[in-house]
Order: structure tokens, then sequence, then C-alpha cells
């Protein structure tokens, strides 16, 4: 049987995605893949940037947010941006969203969006987001997050790695609780031979602006 494209792969795992069952009341589950505009959206980005079968090294943020994925349902790229920079219409209200920005300027700083996804695929630790009263919820700010969330994530990540995921390394898009959470998934389960941590965009662009550039050229040099 021939292999599935990269992209339908990816649009069927979306398509399919369940949210975690054992979340406090409080916490409301954000799926944008319920979302027939999103899902029409990702699948027109992921079958211009991953209709092959090429493998990809994978790059882990922590969850989606409602400016961002939340909307597009393609991480770290809010509605302007995927316009802009992806070359994908939408309707979607093109509010900015600092970690695309952020993102986005390093991808066109590596060469393009078509360089960059060709060797590339952004995921999250958690595909799905979370929101308290509203307001986006990182899943590491869930109390009891750590046993909570591990057997989803590890399914999750056995799911993506069906794509064609080159597991010689794998990055945390987060240098404190994000790649914490990783390396204890991967000291555990053994998925990538290593994880490196790269800075959170957010981070960047809320308390280190002006050092933008530096922490750019940080992510060419890593990856």
């Amino acid at each position: 049987m021939e292999k599935k494209l990269f992209a339908e792969a990816i649009m069927q795992y979306y398509r399919q995605l369940q949210a975690p069952t054992n979340l406090p009341v409080d916490v409301e589950v954000m799926n944008p893949y319920l979302n027939d505009a999103t899902v029409a959206i990702a699948e027109k980005f992921y079958q211009k940037y991953y209709s092959d079968n090429h493998p990809r090294v994978m790059l882990f943020g922590i969850n989606p947010g409602r400016f961002g994925a939340g909307l597009t349902g393609v991480p770290f790229n809010d509605p302007a941006r995927l316009e802009e920079v992806c070359g994908i219409p939408n309707d979607f209200d093109k509010k900015p969203e600092l970690s695309s920005r952020f993102i986005n300027e390093m991808v066109i700083a590596y060469g393009g969006p078509e360089k960059f996804y060709a060797k590339y695929f952004i995921s999250g630790v958690s595909p799905l987001g979370y929101l308290r009263e509203g307001i986006n919820l990182n899943y590491y700010d869930i109390k009891g997050f750590k046993p909570m969330f591990e057997d989803y994530v590890v399914a999750q990540i056995k799911e993506q790695l069906k794509f064609g995921i080159d597991q010689s390394v794998a990055y945390s898009i987060g240098k404190g609780q994000n790649i914490k959470y990783l390396n204890y998934i991967n000291d555990k389960y053994r998925f990538f031979e290593k994880m490196l941590p790269l800075p959170h965009p957010r981070w960047v662009m809320q308390y280190r602006l002006k050092r933008k550039d530096e922490f750019i050229q940080e992510y060419l040099d890593v990856l």
C-alpha cells in the first residue's frame, strides 16, 4: 500500500482529535478542528507545504492559543501571517499574535516557508488548547498536569510519528516547563534520540523584544 502524503496524514489526525478525559471541571478545551472553516484553511496550508513523503523534524510548542492555531489550525500561525507569509487567504479576524510574528520572522530568515516546512513540522505537546474563564491556559499550568497528561501526550506523539518524523532529534519551543515535561516523557518512552530547547517566542516578544534578532539567530543556529 502506498504511504499517505504527509499532508493527508496530518489532516486525518487533526480531524479525529479527542480531548483528554480527565481535566478539571473549570478547564475548557479548545479544539479548532471542529470548525469547518478552520479545517479548510489548515488543509490548504498542509497541502501547500506537506504534499510529499519527506521526513520532518518536530518542534513542540505548548498548546494552541485563541488567536493563533486556535483560529487557523496551524501552530504558530495567526490569520495575518498565514495570509501574508504563507499565502493562505482566509476570512478570520487579522488580529496579530506575538508568537506567530516571531516564528514567521524566523521562518523568513531561514529562507521562507517552502524551505522551512520542507524540513520541519511544528506541533504542540498538546495539539488542543485550553481556556480557563475564557483566557489561554498552558497545559502545565493545570494543577496535577504531569500524570494527568502523560497518557494523552504519549498517544499523540505516537500518532504523529506515523507521519514520517525524523526521530534523531526534536525541539521544545520553550526552555522552561515545556522542555522539562518533554524530557520527562522522552526519557521514559525514548521517542527521540535527543531533545533540545529553544526560547519561547512569547517570552522573547514580551520580555526581550530589543534582542529579538539575537533569538531568531539562535533558532537558525540550533536548527
